[in-house]
This record gives structure tokens, sequence and C-alpha cells, in this order.
């Protein structure tokens, strides 16, 4: 027994030892690593024992085994151990894995890839108590790409379109898309789909509602119920899209090949149970390429981790952070304490006008037309509307540590509206009726409220009944021969001919001739008009 408990003094002394050598949180500034949950902790003890042993056997009677059995496991033993969705049995799925099989240089590579990111996304599934198969879900989406775009706008890892990710508060602007941050996203990822199994108590349906949409999953379900079907995922699959219906056995799949890569000749790259990135907290402006020098990363390797910013300025603000490997966080910090020349060199500019060029924007800040297009992802031929906001170079005068930095509130709104150049215009004048307001005048005309209010320097919305609204709409080209005159518009729907049209009375004889060739025509050929 005096043996046992100086053995269990022993573990406890190398446990504490152990934690301070990878702290929770660094006590150095703002560098901080990602909280390591005591959830994530037991699970990381438990993964490395025997199942059948329960947690206070393995203390009594080895308690070194179960402090450093924390270290002796990778993520992919944890990712093994949390796995809880039914195994789902469907033809697809063999499919699927003989797909990755004879596609290795595919799979090595995403699986690399995923090195970077599956800590944190297992750490923050056990602390939900989810399943840890939803950790590969990123396998299916983007090939763990935190860049990746579909061709239906969705962005990131775990590929949220627009209006899903902003109703899970995922911040979308020029500047920064957080459905591109790693952490930002896995969470909004994993409340989606939590919500989805809330609704509908099933993992099967849950992934493929994250795929097809709840509202798609939810009216298959209840013309199953109505037909008196079964409402599992291989009885509903009928109804989905081919997409939808080789989701979930894509997941199984791959859950297959990381179970027993042995049985199927995998080589996993090692991951070990620890975080692969900390945190560090940017208040300033910094350029892409200056951040990843101070870290000493290559770009593409900062960027892996840094993806929800553009790729030439990163905005600060309270709530910015940059993930970096734990010994290039310690060098970007010795680095930028030694940085004597600006971090930034980049700012943003406001288009006020109706419309603005790149050219005279480039003008203005003694740059090219193309360092603007090239860094804001402007074609050729098109033109800023009003309230764009677009990167620019800082002028020389105001290269100071922090003068012209981009404020929060820019850099969280920024938007970039386009039109075509060089299409012609004409001004029309609307008379305002009752019914009218600015927006049913803007969807008639085919243009912007925005753009009603500059051309008319409005400063609201509201706009008095009886008001002649100046409006730009695109002018109809017209030849000679058929140009019978002018057109003036007085009214939201009334055109009033000009005196150089044509008289009603020849218009009329032209037509009465007409009439009467057509009537001396044989029949026959009456009858193959009617046929035309």
């Amino acid at each position: 027994m005096a043996y046992q408990h100086c053995l269990k003094v022993f573990a406890y002394i190398l446990a504490i030892t152990i934690s301070l050598a990878v702290p929770d949180i660094s006590m150095a500034g703002d560098l901080s690593l990602p909280r390591y949950s005591k959830d994530a902790q037991l699970a990381a003890f438990h993964s490395s024992l025997n199942t059948n042993i329960s947690r206070t056997d393995v203390l009594e009677n080895d308690p070194v085994t179960e402090v450093l059995s924390m270290y002796e496991i990778d993520v992919w033993d944890r990712i093994r151990r949390g796995f809880a969705i039914p195994n789902l049995e469907n033809s697809l799925v063999n499919n699927h894995e003989n797909y990755y099989l004879k596609n290795p240089a595919y799979f090595d590579r995403t699986a690399i890839r995923a090195s970077r990111y599956l800590f944190y996304i297992v750490q923050e599934l056990e602390k939900r108590g989810m399943p840890t198969e939803l950790a590969l879900l990123p396998f299916i989406e983007s090939a763990f790409n935190p860049h990746a775009r579909s061709s239906a706008k969705a962005e990131g890892m775990w590929q949220f379109i627009p209006s899903t990710g902003l109703h899970y508060d995922l911040a979308q602007s020029v500047f920064r898309d957080d459905r591109r941050c790693i952490l930002s996203s896995t969470e909004a990822a994993l409340n989606y789909l939590q919500n989805l199994y809330n609704m509908f108590g099933d993992w099967h349906l849950a992934l493929a509602a994250y795929n097809w949409g709840e509202g798609s999953v939810s009216r298959a379900v209840k013309k199953n119920q109505a037909a008196r079907l079964s409402t599992n995922f291989n009885n509903l699959s009928v109804r989905m899209p081919a997409e939808t219906r080789n989701y979930v056995p894509k997941l199984q799949a791959v859950k297959n090949l990381i179970a027993h890569p042995d049985k199927y000749d995998i080589r996993l790259p090692q991951i070990e149970n620890q975080p692969y990135f900390v945190q560090i907290g940017k208040t300033r402006d910094i350029d892409v390429k200056v951040a990843a020098k101070l870290a000493e990363l290559s770009i593409d390797d900062f960027r892996a981790l840094n993806p929800q910013f553009g790729q030439y300025v990163i905005t600060g603000g309270s709530d910015v952070n940059l993930l970096l490997p734990k010994e290039n966080a310690e060098k970007f910090k010795e680095n930028l304490a030694n940085w004597k020349q600006p971090l930034s060199s980049w700012t943003a500019y406001r288009v006020t006008e109706t419309r603005e060029t790149v050219e005279s924007i480039a003008e203005k800040y003694n740059t090219t037309p193309d360092v603007i297009r090239h860094a804001n992802h402007i074609p050729s031929r098109m033109v800023l509307k009003f309230g764009s906001t677009v990167l620019v170079p800082k002028l020389a005068s105001s290269s100071s540590k922090s003068e012209n930095d981009i404020s929060p509130e820019v850099a969280a709104k920024g938007k970039i509206a386009l039109e075509r150049m060089g299409a012609p215009t004409r001004i029309v004048k609307v008379k305002v009726r009752k019914q009218d307001n600015l927006a049913s005048i803007a969807q008639r005309y085919k243009t912007d409220v925005a753009d009603i209010k500059s051309w008319n320097k409005l400063t609201s919305n509201s706009v008095a009944v009886g008001t002649i609204l100046q409006v730009h709409v695109p002018a109809k080209a017209s030849s000679p021969s058929k140009r019978a005159g002018t057109t003036k518009v007085y009214s939201a729907n009334r055109r009033v001919a000009s005196k150089k049209q044509k008289p009603v009375k020849a218009i009329a004889q032209k037509s009465s001739q007409k009439k009467t060739v057509i009537a001396q025509e044989p029949k026959r050929n009456q009858s193959k008009q009617k046929d035309v």
C-alpha cells in the first residue's frame, strides 16, 4: 500500500510538471493556447486504456499510465474512440471506399492538410459530447482546404453559403470572411449540426440536411410519412439529389478507412495529441507578407491558419486573432518587438460618387489601375458603384505606424458593387405617385435605391408625392431608319409621342393597302400563313 501511495504522489507530480510544459493558457502577453478542456483530457486518458477498465480502477492500480496515456496516443486514435454515429449500410459506401483507394495521393494530401486542424475540431466536439465522426466532415466538404469555394458561393473548410453564414454570425466583408476562419467556422458548423440533430433526432438525416437543407429533408420526411414509408436515410435517399444521396455514404467511407487503416493498407500521418496552433491578439493592421515574415512562415503556411483574411492585409481590432504554431508565435512576438518599418501599406477607400472608375482611384493614390484591380478582384471594363469600399495602397505621406488604418466598422461591413463600364445611359425624369417609393421606382427601372439617392442628393429613403426624380437608365440603341423621333418621360409609366412621329392617317392608309393585298391571295396561301 505504501508503495502504491508513493507511486500516486509521483504520478501527480509528473502530471503537474507536464502541464507546466504544455500550459492551458500561456501568460506571455496576448499569446494563448486554445483551452484544453477537462472533457478532452479525460477522453485522451481513456483512449489509451482498455475500455473494460473503469477510470477509478486505473487511478487505483496504475496512476502513471493514466497521466502518460494522454501523450502516447495520437488524434486519429482519439477520433476512433469517439465514433458514435451508427454505421450506414448502403451500396454507395463501397463505391466511395474504392474511389479513395484508387486515388491515394488525394487521400494523403487531404489527411496531411487535416493535421493542422483536427486536434482543435475534436476538442470542440468532445466539449459538446458530439460524435467524433463529424471531425471528418471537412474531408467531404472541402478536402480540409479552408480556401475552398464552391459554384454555389459556399466558402471555407465547412462550406457555408452566404445566407447560412450570416445566420450563424459569420461576418463577411471585402476584408474578412469568417466562413473561412478556422475557429469561427468550426463553432458555427457544430452549432448548425447540433441544431439539425435536435430537429431530426438522427445523425444521418442531420448530415443530409447539412448538405441539402433542413427544409428539403423535412419535406422528404413528410412525403414518406404520408406514404407510410420509413424515414431513415436509405428510404429517403430516393427523393434526394445525387449529391446528397452520396454525401453520407462518402462520410461513412472515410470513417471506415480511418477506423481500419491497416485493413486498407493506408498510412495516416502522425498527429500528436497536442494543439497545433496558439492565438495572438492583433490590434493594428498588418500586411499578410509582413505577418508571415515576422512568424518566419511561408505565405501559404501562414494563410492556411489565417484564411479569413484577404491576400494583402489583416485588419486589426480587439477581437482579431492570428493563429500560429507555438514556436512560430514566439518568433513572431520577438521579431515584432524589433520591427522598425510600417506594419501595413494598405488602407481603404469608399466610393462616394454614383460610380467611379478604377483609373480615377488609382490616380488619387499614385498607383496603377492593375494594382487596384488585382487587390480587389475587379474585372476589366467594370466600374465601382456608390458605397463600394476597396483596398488601396497608403500614400507615402501617411505611412506612419497606424495612420489610415482600416477602421473595425469598415473592415466588418465593407462591400464591393460593380457595374459594366461603357454602357451608355440616359436620364429620365420620374414623377413620384401616391403608391411609389424609392424601392419600387428602383425596381421598375432596374437600379438601386442608393443610386437614386445619389443622383438626386437625397439623405433619406422617404420622398414626397409629386417630386421629380432623375433616374439613369440604359440608352437604347436605334438605327437612323427606325428613329421616329424623341421620347420624353413625364411619369413613371407614361410616354408622350413627339410631333416628329408620322400622322395616324398615313399609317391607316398603309394598313388598308396591306389588307387588300392579303385578301387577293389564293386560299391555299392563307392556310399556309395560318400554319406558320
